[in-house]
């Protein structure tokens, strides 16, 4: 289990274009990387970063060695990330509504998001770690909280332990709020390292 502490952040760079404060997309290349050098077969990608990772989905979109998921607020910058956005068949997204918070999150994880992963049966999870679906945070309307965080993270360490040998690897994304972005980190550390 890894938390990189990693900046700029990159979910929303494509292979071949930098936006969104996003220079290089440092999660996709350490899966990719992870594809081509670590004897695997299935890898995925999770983000509950509240931008859509779009420069994630659209590397991975047609390789259906990556599992992409993601929760995200709607309506808010890259304007993508739509549940009719499949892939091929390896994308999942479920954008929440403005003002959502811990219910409407954590349903959209248990409900769609961890059973995929799940029936994916992943043997490497990156999880794309924004914070700034945090209630204080000034780039976006979520109200999530810290726990909130916590929870997911318990939820993809139990997933990575069933399939992929406990193998789990976080990237710091999104979180523009000082304060809510560590006590954020803090929790989802607490429990990657439970």
């Amino acid at each position: 289990r890894a938390f990189c502490a990693v900046r700029p952040p990159g979910h929303h760079a494509t292979a071949d274009v930098a936006m969104g404060f996003c220079l290089f997309n440092s999660i996709a290349v350490a899966a990719a990387h992870a594809l081509d050098h670590g004897n695997l077969a299935r890898v995925a990608v999770v983000d509950f970063d509240v931008h859509h990772g779009n420069g994630t989905q659209a590397i991975f979109e047609h390789d259906t060695r990556v599992l992409f998921l993601s929760s995200h607020q709607s309506q808010l910058y890259p304007d993508s990330g739509a549940l009719e956005e499949r892939g091929d068949g390896n994308v999942f997204n479920a954008p929440l509504p403005p003002g959502a918070g811990s219910d409407r999150f954590r349903a959209a994880w248990r409900d769609r998001l961890l059973p995929a992963l799940d029936d994916f049966r992943p043997q490497l999870v990156f999880v794309s770690a924004g914070f700034d679906a945090h209630f204080r945070d000034p780039l976006a309307q979520m109200q999530l909280q810290a726990d909130d965080y916590a929870w997911v993270t318990r939820e993809l360490v139990a997933i990575a332990g069933r399939h992929a040998g406990g193998r789990i690897v976080s990237m710091l994304e999104g979180g523009y709020d000082l304060q809510a972005l560590a006590e954020c980190s803090v929790a989802h550390v607490a429990a990657l390292a439970a």
